[in-house]
């Protein structure tokens, strides 16, 4: 059997990349099914959850991204070993409306098989908190920014791609179930492995017209999905936020950022939260002593995690709806060697003496601060139910960065 392709049949190679995408995609599309399935029973607050369903989820998630990228590879293969050969005729190239629905078709799925992976692919990169692409090239793309924004936008493309990829899957099948059966030709023969004695095919002219169609069909869909909502900015948490009040203090926080990190399935993940107050009493010392105190409340609601926060919203984690605020109350001390804040740390309903270690820059009135904590979330009781690191390290990082200015 020839390797390339000739007006009547298929060469071996072609042949080769159309089996090796039909398998790749009828694996990436059910490990998908099933890792949304499962995911969607984690976040579930009704369905008990373990943390091996998690990691089941986690695992089924990082085959079907690897599969789906290995598509994405094997398709533009396809494509570039399509332009070279010549394209073997249609046998039914008489029949005018049939003949351009199949080559409609054929327009939709090579843009699929583009598409799908690539907004996958896209969608991993931007989203803070995933599971990881089983390769060795690092998890980013370049030019994609880690975004909310762009992970749903990506997200959204991806599904209405995935609807036009099953359906464009659908109508290639029953057209050569079609030919095989009904018409009794050698459409579907001519593609199966080993030498097939096709005819020769009528003489014939492609037009650009189903190309043409196929693009009206994209618009459509992308239109579609922007009626419905597909593209809207579902970013922020949909959770309760507790909203704080203003506090009175001797330095205003003029600017400044709250966040978290943990590691998820190995990988960092940071988040911030957007609504903390921090009531401050300070002033410097030329001795090491007590130099003032603060008061940190947090609404825990307003945090964004990634792909995580809703799920870290959960009574599992920081128990939102039950505990919609966190506290710390300290005082300030200047050390030998810089500063530190000690005191009771309330998360949920536990609380802990700890020290904060921070930098302090002073210019006249306004002050520059950075400090850094690392605590252990089964202190508080965070993820009681995931006592191992598999899927969640017990270590999460705190930092803070603020500027404040003093009151007059």
């Amino acid at each position: 059997m020839p390797a390339t392709n000739t007006f009547s049949s298929y060469g071996s190679v072609t042949k080769a990349f159309h089996w090796l995408t039909a398998l790749l995609i009828f694996t990436a599309l059910p490990l998908g099914w099933f890792a949304n399935q499962l995911a969607h029973a984690i976040y579930d607050p009704s369905i008990p959850t373990t943390e091996e369903d998690i990691a089941r989820a986690a695992q089924l998630f990082s085959l079907h991204k690897t599969v789906g990228i290995t598509v994405f590879f094997v398709a533009l293969g396809r494509i570039l070993w399509a332009v070279t050969q010549t394209k073997p005729g249609l046998l039914n190239a008489e029949n005018k409306p049939e003949a351009f629905a199949a080559e409609t078709v054929h327009w939709m799925l090579y843009a699929s098989l583009v598409l799908v992976p690539l907004t996958g692919w896209i969608h991993h990169a931007a989203t803070e908190g995933f599971a990881p692409i089983f390769w060795p090239f690092g998890q980013n793309l370049p030019f994609v920014p880690k975004s909310p924004y762009v992970a749903e936008v990506t997200a959204g493309l991806h599904w209405l791609f995935i609807c036009v990829l099953a359906g464009s899957l659908a109508l290639h099948i029953m057209g050569a179930l079609k030919h095989h059966v009904v018409d009794k030709d050698s459409t579907l023969r001519r593609m199966l492995p080993g030498h097939s004695d096709a005819p020769e095919p009528p003489a014939q002219h492609h037009s650009i017209l189903p190309t043409f169609a196929a693009l009206c069909i994209w618009g459509a869909v992308l239109i579609g999905g922007g009626m419905i909502g597909v593209f809207a900015d579902h970013s922020k948490a949909h959770t309760d936020t507790t909203e704080l009040a203003e506090v009175q203090s001797d330095w205003q926080v003029q600017d400044g950022t709250l966040s978290i990190t943990i590691t998820q399935l190995g990988s960092p993940v940071t988040g911030s939260f957007a609504d903390w107050t921090a009531a401050i009493a300070f002033e410097d010392l030329s001795e090491p002593g007590l130099a003032g105190s603060v008061d940190v409340n947090v609404s825990i609601g307003s945090l964004t995690l990634g792909t995580v926060t809703d799920q870290a919203m959960g009574a599992d984690f920081f128990d939102n709806n039950q505990f919609p605020t966190a506290r710390f109350a300290a005082d300030l001390y200047k050390t030998e060697t810089g500063y530190e804040a000690r005191g009771p740390l309330t998360i949920r309903d536990k609380t802990l003496d700890v020290v904060l270690p921070f930098d302090l820059a002073l210019q006249g009135n306004t002050a520059t601060v950075a400090g850094r904590l690392e605590l252990n979330r089964l202190d508080f009781e965070i993820g009681a139910t995931m006592p191992a690191e598999d899927s969640l390290a017990f270590a999460v990082s705190v930092t803070i960065d603020l500027t404040a200015i003093r009151a007059e």
